[in-house]
């Protein structure tokens, strides 16, 4: 009879062991800044192809219905904006084509890109005017503008596509933005140089790197106040929580002539860092698969990829990329 339970045993621990060690699919995109380029990493198959373009793209986003690939940046185009420095909004059709759909000028200094939950309106944050500046992908213009707080990097929709939350970096605040009216409701007074922002899965709490002061700040977007700050590595830029609200990834980018290269995994619930994953030099942009399994994470001071099992806290593959991988967006 032991001999039997023990098979038994062991046949359930080597099924548990495949599927926890299932390789992730579906494809990371990553905006190559310093390489002006894009790359699309296959992790079904592991191929890497780099699309070169004719901006530097700071972000790329996956639109919510995951037909189309956003990417904004600082344009190369003499006198594209009429003299004035600006960047471009590139719209991509998935799968990745070679060239854009179309483009859109933005006329200051674009940083982020994200869609309402439809996928019609895009919102670019423009550090120039202090400003997010909306655009209609259907009718291929822009539509409006909203102002924020100083230098506006990093943003995102909540989970009720209600409203957007912006990191004001020079402002040490985050803007809320209601989609429905398209003007600012408010600011959140949240702390030194924040530079991106997140939700909890159920929109109760959100999340903000602050940079200046290696922590991740925690806030009740019911009474839109700071709740807390838990301490995580050297220059938290961007972050993203798992899809049951348990852990937030921090990425930890450190400084050009000394980079951090590790991911903070913050328990918001308990309000601390409960591990710590080294990457590689200068750890920047965050993403997470729908399942929750995987987190995906940019490098740009070693131009790759990392990809981390969210339940081991291990880096379980890497990729080469572009040089100087910035933003990064997943599609299934």
């Amino acid at each position: 009879m032991r001999r039997v339970v023990s098979a038994a045993v062991l046949a359930a621990l080597s099924l548990l062991s495949s599927v926890a060690m299932a390789a992730p699919t579906g494809t990371v995109f990553t905006a190559n800044e310093r390489g002006n380029s894009i790359s699309q990493v296959d992790l079904a198959t592991g191929r890497v192809t780099t699309l070169p373009l004719d901006i530097a793209p700071h972000n790329v986003q996956v639109t919510p219905d995951g037909k189309r690939l956003l990417a904004v940046g600082m344009s190369e185009h003499a006198g594209h904006h009429g003299g004035q420095a600006g960047g471009d909004l590139l719209v991509f059709d998935l799968p990745l084509g070679p060239k854009p759909a179309f483009r859109l000028p933005v006329a200051g200094h674009p940083g982020h890109v994200i869609t309402d939950a439809g996928s019609n309106i895009a919102y670019v944050t423009d550090a120039s005017n202090n400003a997010v500046q909306v655009y209609d992908l259907a009718a291929r213009r822009q539509v409006g503008s909203i102002g924020t707080g100083k230098y506006p990097h990093g943003l995102r929709l909540s989970p009720d596509g209600r409203s957007i939350y912006v990191a004001n970096v020079k402002d040490d605040s985050v803007s809320v933005l209601d989609t429905a009216s398209q003007r600012e409701l408010g600011r959140i007074a949240v702390g030194n140089a924040p530079v991106q922002v997140g939700f909890a899965p159920d929109g109760k709490q959100a999340y903000v790197s602050l940079s200046a002061e290696n922590s991740l700040g925690l806030i009740d977007t019911a009474t839109r106040k700071l709740s807390g700050k838990v301490r995580v590595g050297r220059t938290p830029i961007q972050m993203f929580a798992t899809p049951d609200g348990r852990q937030v990834f921090v990425a930890d980018q450190g400084s050009s002539k000394q980079p951090d290269n590790r991911v903070s995994v913050v328990d918001p619930q308990a309000g601390k860092t409960i591990a710590e994953v080294q990457t590689g030099p200068g750890a920047h942009g965050v993403a997470i698969s729908s399942d929750g399994r995987y987190v995906f994470v940019s490098n740009i001071e070693s131009g790759t990829m990392s990809v981390i099992d969210s339940q081991q806290h291990v880096v379980v593959s890497s990729y080469k990329v572009g040089d100087g991988p910035n933003g990064i967006s997943y599609r299934e």
